[in-house]
């Protein structure tokens, strides 16, 4: 399986290290993420979850040995409004909309060390249904500077059917990427992942793992793991991959970062595909 998938003449690593919730050893983990071999890292700049000039340090540091170009390295962050902040809000809580992501935006290229960014993603509509003026107001800026060439792709997390619907309708730059929570009671987001498939839009899933704990122990990824002798936690990542998702791992332990990677280096058959896509019973 190739390790990157081609979107709108960007290359798009198929494998993403996400450092939400890392706070004091987001720098670490992130290098260390990349020496295991993640070409893609996934932050926000977003201090309640994330720390994203520590991201930027890392990625430098690692530049800096001259091992890998920045063209190497996918550095996607996020735009998120003002309710989904703490008191740390890196822009002007009181500007418009467009405004706020430009000051989001230059802050982000500021912490990342870099003149752009390869993915830029909106952390997610202000409401769960519709796309309110705020959200348009939003994305409109987003686009700029997706014709700018300030951010190579745009996208959205978090996001409903009928909102992804609808932003794909009445945009003028498509979005490129949706990043969503997949569980399997939802058959892994099964409606959205076909719309992005559909409409080629490349589908992230997060909390592969922490969502879906039943799952794990499920006969048809004992089953899997017991055929191929690997682990759970692998087969699911591989059961993403072989779906067409791109999944994230946040794993803060070296070892199953190396172990995530190597699921590459398996198949699962079409009935184990098929068995582990109806495991909540849809």
């Amino acid at each position: 399986m190739e390790r990157h998938r081609i979107v709108q003449d960007v290359r798009v690593p198929v494998f993403i290290y996400g450092t939400a919730w890392k706070e004091g050893r987001t720098e670490e983990l992130t290098r260390l993420a990349i020496d295991a071999g993640f070409l893609g890292i996934d932050t926000a700049n977003q201090r309640r979850h994330y720390v994203e000039d520590a991201v930027g340090a890392a990625v430098a540091s690692v530049l800096q040995e001259g091992g890998l170009r920045r063209a190497d390295v996918f550095v996607q962050t996020k735009f998120t409004s003002v309710d989904g902040q703490d008191q740390r809000i890196p822009y002007d809580p009181a500007a418009d909309e467009a405004t706020q992501v430009r000051q989001s935006f230059e802050i982000s290229l500021a912490h990342l060390r870099t003149g752009y960014v390869d993915s830029y993603v909106l952390h997610g509509p202000s409401s769960r249904r519709g796309v309110a003026r705020s959200d348009w107001n939003v994305w409109r800026a987003m686009e700029e500077l997706r014709r700018e060439g300030k951010a190579r792709l745009i996208g959205i997390s978090n996001v409903s059917l009928d909102q992804l619907a609808a932003i794909h309708e009445d945009s003028e730059v498509k979005p490129a990427v949706v990043q969503n929570r997949c569980v399997a009671s939802t058959g892994w987001d099964r409606e959205v992942r076909a719309f992005c498939r559909a409409n080629d839009i490349v589908y992230q899933g997060f909390s592969l793992l922490t969502a879906n704990t039943r799952e794990l122990r499920s006969p048809a990824v004992t089953r899997a793991a017991q055929r191929t002798g690997r682990t759970a936690a692998q087969v699911v990542f591989r059961f993403a991959l072989q779906s067409g998702m791109i999944p994230l791992t946040g794993t803060s332990s070296p070892a199953h970062m190396r172990e995530d990677l190597d699921c590459f280096g398996f198949d699962l058959d079409a009935a184990e595909v098929e068995a582990i896509d109806r495991v909540a019973g849809r």
